[in-house]
């Protein structure tokens, strides 16, 4: 299997994993945050979705600095974040499927201005990067269904809700 095609079956495991997510919450639940600290619902859904489309935002370039390509997404409500994340499947579909194979062995930075902050092959960036850190973020994101009382959605396997 090549690296592209394990790359995409990945791709959209995950991306329908978010979608079971987003699913479940409602507008109304947008501005809840568990602490004064923490980021709101909307604002944390937000941020998983965006990191979905750093595969065609990201990935392409060999370096993604914070500074000058990043804008953080604001959504005013989960039907945006759905459409968004059904169209940037699409996108990121196309964009892996275009990459040449070995592009994925090549030299990928993130840096925010002068300050660097990793680099390592694109297909690491892929999945250190992308892939981990949205699944971190939404695994925060079914902490905040458990509080609010919300059936949480089995995502590798069935949840204590299935």
């Amino acid at each position: 299997m090549s690296i592209k095609k394990s790359f995409l079956i990945e791709l959209e495991k995950e991306t329908n994993n978010t979608a079971r997510i987003l699913d479940r919450i409602t507008d109304d639940h947008l501005d809840w945050r568990p602490h004064e600290k923490s980021m709101s619902l909307g604002e944390l859904a937000a941020h998983v979705v965006e990191l979905h489309s750093w595969v065609s935002k990201a990935i392409p370039k060999d370096v993604f600095d914070f500074k000058t390509d990043y804008q953080p997404l604001k959504i005013n409500s989960v039907e945006e974040l759905k459409d968004i994340l059904k169209k940037g499947l699409i996108v990121n579909k196309q964009t892996i499927d275009q990459l040449p194979e070995e592009d994925w062995l090549k030299e990928w930075v993130l840096r925010a201005g002068d300050w660097e902050i990793v680099r390592l092959p694109k297909a690491g960036a892929i999945r250190f990067v992308i892939t981990n850190h949205l699944i971190h973020h939404r695994g925060q994101l079914t902490v905040y269904l458990r509080l609010l009382n919300i059936p949480v959605p089995g995502l590798y396997g069935p949840s204590a809700d299935e």
